[in-house]
């Protein structure tokens, strides 16, 4: 990938950035270009500024430059003068610069990477039609489980697809893997951290008019979306709350069975998929511990924690013992979530 890019995709997510930079050189171009449109695509999908019909416009014709259907240049000035951070603003006045770079990698890679960021345009589209029109005086709440579903699965399982096969594909093809079961993990994988994502985001977005609890299980818990966090409404909620957070924990631990299926000998792989785990573990471990006040307010592990992850990690990975004590006990999860979704 072109160092202009290279410096765009650490001034965009400096966290990603620590993850791309362990993993190895023949799969890291790829990774970061994918990340790098994602994240073009995101900030389009977030500039609430611009009137709804044009961002999904805009959405749909990078979309069809992604997938090879249109050569037509795309210009988002636009889109791109609102934007308070400059490396997203940036992101949208490059965005020809990263479509250039995707004709750089063989054709497998670029059927996989266009493959990925259709998927995640898809969801990113049918979450600005779901909930337009949506404020804090009139939320929308997703309808089933398998909306919840199907959401975390687009913008966030499908990476763990995305990556399993990438690395598979460059890093260890001829390993003897469950490819299916490889392929399954990797998809729970991501949508565990969105699903981590989801509920500690509730507050805010909830006062956005959004909420990515679905209402068929909002209605059963004779739960409404406007008094989530009504202390009245504890007793109701954190266990109904804890459910959710069993379901992540779940997906995340399949994530951990994921980093521990690929081969001993693929440290960085293993280091850059364990780092968001046991972060996500934390994090839920803290959205366990609160209460309905604490839970309104944004509860994130901290950069030393954060840090003391990572390096424990490192230490441990020459490790088995050790590596095998990274991941916290396991707590009371269901297995497959299919009642959750």
């Amino acid at each position: 990938m072109p160092t202009a890019l290279n410096d765009l995709l650490k001034a965009t997510s400096r966290s990603f950035y620590l993850t791309l930079r362990v993993l190895p050189a023949r799969v890291r171009p790829q990774i970061g270009l994918a990340y790098l449109l994602a994240r073009t695509t995101d900030t389009i999908a977030d500039t609430e500024i611009i009137p709804l019909t044009q961002r999904i416009a805009a959405l749909e014709k990078l979309r069809e430059r992604i997938l090879g259907q249109s050569s037509v240049p795309l210009y988002f000035g636009e889109l791109a003068q609102p934007q308070g951070s400059p490396a997203e603003k940036l992101l949208l006045e490059r965005v020809e610069d990263s479509l250039a770079a995707l004709k750089d990698f063989s054709a497998e890679d670029q059927i996989l990477i266009r493959a990925v960021l259709n998927t995640i345009t898809s969801g990113q589209e049918r979450d600005l039609q779901r909930f337009a029109g949506a404020s804090a005086d009139r939320i929308i709440a997703l309808e089933t489980a398998a909306d919840l579903d199907d959401y975390t699965y687009r913008v966030a399982g499908c990476v763990g697809e995305f990556w399993t096969k990438i690395c598979r594909a460059h890093l260890f093809p001829k390993a003897r893997l469950d490819e299916e079961q490889l392929v399954i993990d990797g998809i729970r994988f991501g949508k565990g951290l969105q699903l981590v994502n989801i509920l500690r985001d509730l507050p805010a977005d909830l006062k956005t008019g959004r909420c990515y609890l679905p209402m068929q299980r909002l209605d059963a818990a004779k739960l409404f979306p406007e008094v989530l966090f009504s202390p009245a409404n504890e007793f109701k909620f954190l266990p109904f709350y804890h459910e959710y957070l069993d379901k992540a924990e779940s997906h995340l631990r399949a994530g951990w069975h994921y980093t521990n299926t690929l081969p001993f000998g693929q440290f960085r792989v293993r280091l850059a998929c364990a780092w968001p785990i046991l972060i996500g573990m934390r994090t839920i471990e803290k959205l366990r511990a609160a209460n309905t006040i604490e839970l309104r307010q944004h509860i994130k592990i901290s950069h030393s924690e954060r840090n003391r992850i990572i390096w424990r990690s490192i230490l441990a990975c020459p490790l088995p013992f050790a590596w095998r004590k990274l991941c916290p006990a396991s707590r009371k999860a269901v297995a497959s979530g299919a009642n959750l979704a």
